[in-house]
């Protein structure tokens, strides 16, 4: 039986964080499916490559000349022919879906592929496909898989997960998109650009129900500006199959229906812990797989999680962290993960982005705050940009007022996702206000946004 000092379930971003920062181990990484996980082939980058096309070709559309230079693999053209040239640029980007090349590189690496399902046979033993495999370390990467409400009829109905919907050439003439999180707003906005009829339809009062309600309206302005219909305190109660078809019926509790050509399910992720054999370990295969400072399984000696699998947060660069931790824990170095600065984006347009807490995450864990929101229209930049109509943008900055520092801050508005970075590193060292709020921000940059809410903060602060 062949033996490594660390065996990986799964090849995404926390296992490459995991393998990429030990040295001197034998490591091997087992996967069923794709090297390199979901990101790369139909979430993270085919998700922005047709976000860009789709915002490409609004720019050629509402303006030609200023965009004809700035439209790689984009037809300005029909709706369908722009599509079919963002698929195409989309799959490019994605490698076809094709994980030779990553596969390669992990081997180039020193790295043991196993191709297959792995699944704990006994103490310090995987088995995959019928081959056991030693292990001192074993690391938990599998991911998470679409999350599929037990809705009634769905399976007889034309619908899409998001990976689906990421990885197909068709464009539907409408789409009914369930769930208002961010999956379900990103795709709204591009198939709505290319032509698509879109109904988004969310349960809770405002799409991104977990940020600040002022992010929230200004990215609810911008999808409905895009001819994005949104139903919000909306719950479907069941899908039939259209008649005449092809395509399905929603019907609305409370009353009323939407019909779509295809309905895409966007109501989160859930871990995919199923079928890993952890009960072996004396670990109970729960949702998600809870961890540590260290991201090591309390309970079980040697197991270790990282990535969406744990639920701390459904993003590349959390997964990617987690692994570093546990690499370094590895190599005798006792890392903790922490997590007070962690970026989030929504990469609609304009994007969405935040770090820290909100208003209500703060005060829930007990933190008396001090709150101040600055309109992003207002910054000189927004004229240049063309970007100073109503509901351009915002920017909300939370404060603690025992320790006056920030503990959150949340964006929506051109480029956030690029700028907001300011204040997620004032969040992770703890910078006082006072001090972030005497920063000279260059002119004209959407950073300078900052500048005063952060004099407010200083000034109520005291």
């Amino acid at each position: 039986m062949d033996g490594y000092d660390v065996v990986v379930l799964g090849s995404g971003s926390a296992s490459e964080g995991v393998w990429q920062n030990l040295r001197g181990r034998a490591v091997a990484v087992v996967e069923m499916h794709r090297v390199g996980g979901e990101c790369p082939y139909v979430a993270c980058m085919p998700s922005k490559a047709m976000l860009r096309s789709a915002e490409v070709r609004d720019l050629l559309r509402a303006a030609p000349a200023f965009g004809a230079a700035a439209a790689p693999g984009c037809d300005p053209g029909d709706g369908r022919s722009a599509y079919a040239a963002a698929v195409a640029r989309r799959d490019r980007i994605a490698d076809g879906r094709d994980d030779t090349d990553m596969a390669r590189s992990l081997q180039r690496s020193g790295v043991t592929l196993l191709r297959g399902r792995g699944r704990v046979a006994r103490p310090g033993v995987v088995d995959v496909e019928g081959t056991e495999v030693g292990y001192r370390d074993l690391v938990v990467a599998t991911g998470s898989e679409p999350a599929v409400p037990p809705l009634p009829g769905l399976d007889a109905v034309s619908a899409w997960t998001s990976d689906e919907a990421l990885s197909s050439s068709d464009l539907p003439a409408s789409v009914a998109i369930l769930g208002g999180g961010p999956v379900g707003c990103e795709l709204a906005q591009v198939f709505a650009a290319f032509g698509s009829r879109v109904v988004l339809v969310e349960s809770a009062p405002r799409v991104l129900a977990k940020e600040e309600p002022p992010v929230s309206e200004v990215l609810q302005a911008c999808l409905r500006r895009a001819g994005v219909e949104v139903r919000l305190e909306t719950t479907v109660a069941e899908a039939r199959v259209a008649s005449p078809g092809p395509g399905a019926l929603l019907l609305l509790e409370g009353g009323g229906t939407i019909e779509a050509e295809r309905v895409i399910v966007a109501t989160g992720r859930r871990p995919r812990v199923g079928g890993l054999g952890l009960e072996v370990l004396g670990i109970e295969a729960e949702e998600p797989l809870g961890v540590d400072e260290r991201c090591a399984v309390p309970g079980a000696e040697h197991l270790w999680a990282a990535g969406d699998v744990t639920g701390v947060g459904p993003f590349t660069h959390t997964a990617g962290y987690q692994g570093s931790i546990i690499a370094r824990n590895l190599m005798g170095e006792p890392a903790r993960a922490d997590y007070r600065a962690l970026p989030r984006v929504v990469y609609t347009h304009p994007p969405v982005a935040a770090a820290g807490l909100t208003a209500d995450q703060a005060r829930e864990q007990g933190i008396e705050v001090e709150t101040a929101c600055f309109d992003i229209g207002q910054t000189a930049r927004s004229l240049t940009e063309g970007a100073d109509e109503p509901a351009a943008g915002c920017l909300v900055l939370v404060a603690d007022r025992a320790r006056r520092v920030l503990v959150g801050a949340s964006a929506v508005g051109p480029d956030a996702d690029a700028w907001l970075g300011q204040a997620a590193l004032a969040i992770h060292a703890c910078v006082p206000v006072a001090v972030a709020a005497g920063m000279i921000h260059p002119f004209p940059t959407f950073s300078e946004a900052y500048a005063p809410p952060l004099r407010e903060l200083a000034r109520r602060l005291g």
